[in-house]
């Protein structure tokens, strides 16, 4: 449903109703340690399952063209959080504030974001049209309110400039397992394909906040990944260090 108000020749939008056309099933259980862009972790695999009477092979007859793309998203972990007009980025380590719509933060005055994903391949399982997707971004259970081909000739812009986000940001992060973490991903890799290495590339990124980059930091931190709890820490070295994978107790409320 549209709502419209005319203004001489024009018709200006005041609020746009959109249907979810589809659901992400995501190795990213929580809004810690997503990659905070889509590419920069390729081992990160999912699911879009489509919905509602989007779930309808036909409205993706030749898409299995393309070898990427774009998904238009809600960011439903932080929309009832509200927006704000200035927002720290952390690519300038969260001392800087930028209006809100010169960043790719969360908190916008419309929660809507997108991204470019590898299209591996379309199933229909029964009445189920599912696109197996990969080099993910998104939280589990994002809604998708729209997909559409990736056309390199359109969407590269080689002479682009992008100001204080020019440069990949570098992996400087060293990561490591302990014996113990060697022999827990002994047991979960079989079930989880390519878990170890899902697992450094997301620790390469250092998803600590900004603030605790360049300094001494003791504390154990925790990341969820499919149903595991991935804890690490820094080491004296600077090393990030993987002291366990634990399967996550399922919430019996939640059954």
């Amino acid at each position: 449903m549209v709502a419209l108000t005319k203004l001489s020749n024009q018709v200006m939008t005041e609020s746009v109703n959109f249907n979810v056309i589809g659901t992400i099933d995501s190795p990213y259980k929580e809004k810690f340690a997503i990659p905070r862009q889509p590419g920069l972790v390729t081992a990160a695999q999912g699911q879009l399952r489509l919905t509602g009477s989007a779930n309808n092979i036909e409205l993706v007859r030749g898409l299995e063209q393309f070898s990427h793309i774009w998904l238009l998203f809600v960011f439903h972990g932080t929309q009832d959080q509200g927006w704000k007009p200035l927002v720290r980025p952390p690519r300038l380590g969260g001392n800087k504030k930028l209006g809100v719509l010169a960043t790719r933060s969360t908190f916008r005055p419309n929660p809507i974001g997108m991204s470019v994903v590898k299209l591996d391949r379309i199933e229909q399982r029964d009445s189920q049209v599912i696109l197996h997707i990969n080099e993910l971004d998104l939280l589990d259970g994002t809604p998708i309110v729209d997909i559409k081909p990736y056309v390199p000739y359109a969407d590269i812009v080689p002479t682009a400039t992008a100001g204080y986000a020019q440069e990949k940001p570098t992996t400087a992060m060293a990561v490591a397992f302990n014996t113990i973490a060697i022999q827990h991903l002994a047991i979960f890799s079989s079930d989880y394909k390519d878990l170890k290495q899902l697992i450094i590339q997301v620790l390469e990124q250092d998803p600590r906040p900004s603030y605790k980059h360049d300094k001494l930091d003791t504390r154990v931190y925790g990341m969820v990944l499919y149903n595991l709890n991935i804890q690490w820490q820094v080491n004296e070295q600077s090393t990030i260090e993987v002291t366990g994978i634990l399967k996550v107790k399922e919430n019996p409320d939640s059954v």
